[in-house]
């Protein structure tokens, strides 16, 4: 099989493994070595605890796979200084992945900070 489809199928299996799943280290590193998102994941964790990602896009080319899609969770843990508000949130982002022997060893996100600050209700949404 091809390594882009390779790549996404991995992909595809971890998210459903994190779908719903008490998130630790040691089920992270079942997938990822990259040390920052590891740290991304488990700090969003305690904020959003059991959030999910949705896939509305999906793209591989090589050792990489890029996921346009949605982060859905409640808000239950404190956010930059915003204490939990209890609302359900639902932001659009994009992550890449670069994958090396079935692990996760390098990503980049870019994340709606906007609409999220605006379903927490510490911003109004522009006019």
């Amino acid at each position: 099989m091809e390594q882009h489809k390779q790549n996404k199928e991995f992909i595809i299996r971890y998210f459903n493994a994190m779908a719903g799943a008490f998130v630790t280290r040691e089920l992270l590193e079942e997938y990822i070595t990259d040390e920052e998102l590891i740290g991304h994941i488990l700090f969003f964790e305690s904020v959003f605890p059991n959030y999910e990602i949705l896939t509305d896009e999906m793209m591989a080319e090589g050792n990489r796979v890029m996921v346009r899609g949605r982060l859905k969770g409640r808000h239950e843990g404190e956010f930059n200084g915003i204490p939990p508000t209890h609302r359900m949130v639902e932001f659009p982002l994009v992550i890449s992945y670069q994958i090396d022997n079935q692990k996760i060893v390098h990503h980049w996100l870019i994340a709606d900070s906007m609409a999220l600050m605006e379903q927490l209700g510490v911003m109004k949404a522009p006019a």
